[in-house]
């Protein structure tokens, strides 16, 4: 049935995120400040809530709402995970149109703290290292990034992350990717041939001086933006002047030219366009 599914989001549990200050952050009636070992639970919550009230889902909207929501989030997932697990994991929610949340876990690689909070991503052909505020950042493993063909049509599934993932899953097919692999595809607009995110990630450009992103509208639109998910690193890094939005027409792309790409689990990780 066209309503049989949930809004999800991925996000990453690490014990060394307890290092970074809370962020201060404070809107919308309720303050997130606390250090926490959940990667910007915040954003991801702000992401699923926006969801819900897209669809009328009103108990979802209710779990999610507020200091109270954003706190009752966090405690599902570490009783789910445990006060003392030492390793990082990733970290699957799911919300339902009755307010029902299920988590769910797995192992993931360690990441430097610099690739999860970047203060920049250097332009292609700088080494982090060059400046001393970002040195750590690392650029390895580098993904192979692919490009899918014009075949997908946006939809509130494109713009939301929910349990309809076809479109994701058969780039991902088309590409010959499976989830060891360092690789990723590019997802691209059938309407007007524009990049709109990757199968697991926001993708980054060097254009004009500046690292760009595909455009999102602030709410579902059928011609507004490029089509994609406005996803939490995404969120981070717009916010903080790393990167903007714009347009990315698929045909632009050239053959090894660099970029980087993020997700809630990840963070910031680098990449190399293979069009052959």
């Amino acid at each position: 049935m066209e309503d049989n599914f949930q809004i999800i989001s991925s996000l990453r549990y690490d014990p060394v995120l307890l290092e970074v200050p809370g962020r201060n952050l404070s809107h919308a009636g309720w303050n997130w400040a606390a250090p926490s070992p959940l990667y910007m639970l915040d954003y991801h919550r702000d992401r699923m809530l926006r969801a819900a009230a897209h669809w009328g889902w009103d108990a979802a909207v209710e779990v999610l709402s507020g200091e109270t929501g954003l706190k009752g989030l966090a405690e599902r997932i570490m009783d789910h995970i445990g006060a003392n697990e030492p390793s990082p994991r990733k970290v699957r929610v799911v919300i339902t149109r009755d307010g029902e949340v299920s988590v769910s876990s797995g192992p993931v690689p360690a990441t430097p703290l610099a690739n999860l909070f970047p203060t920049q991503l250097p332009p292609p052909g700088q080494s982090p290292s060059s400046d001393p505020s970002n040195a750590a950042l690392s650029t390895a493993p580098g993904y192979q990034v692919l490009v899918d063909g014009p075949q997908t049509a946006r939809s509130e599934h494109t713009h939301f992350k929910t349990t309809k993932r076809t479109p994701y899953d058969g780039a991902r097919q088309r590409a010959q990717i499976s989830l060891p692999d360092s690789k990723e595809v590019l997802i691209v607009n059938a309407a007007d041939g524009s990049v709109m995110e990757a199968s697991i990630a926001t993708p980054y450009f060097w254009r004009d001086g500046r690292w760009v992103t595909p455009a999102v509208s602030p709410e579902y639109s059928a011609d507004k933006g490029n089509g994609g998910q406005d996803g939490t690193s995404r969120r981070w890094a717009l916010e903080r002047g790393i990167a903007v939005e714009g347009t990315i027409p698929a045909a632009s792309l050239v053959d090894g030219e660099a970029c980087w790409l993020s997700n809630g689990v990840r963070g910031f990780f680098y990449g190399t366009i293979t069009l052959s």
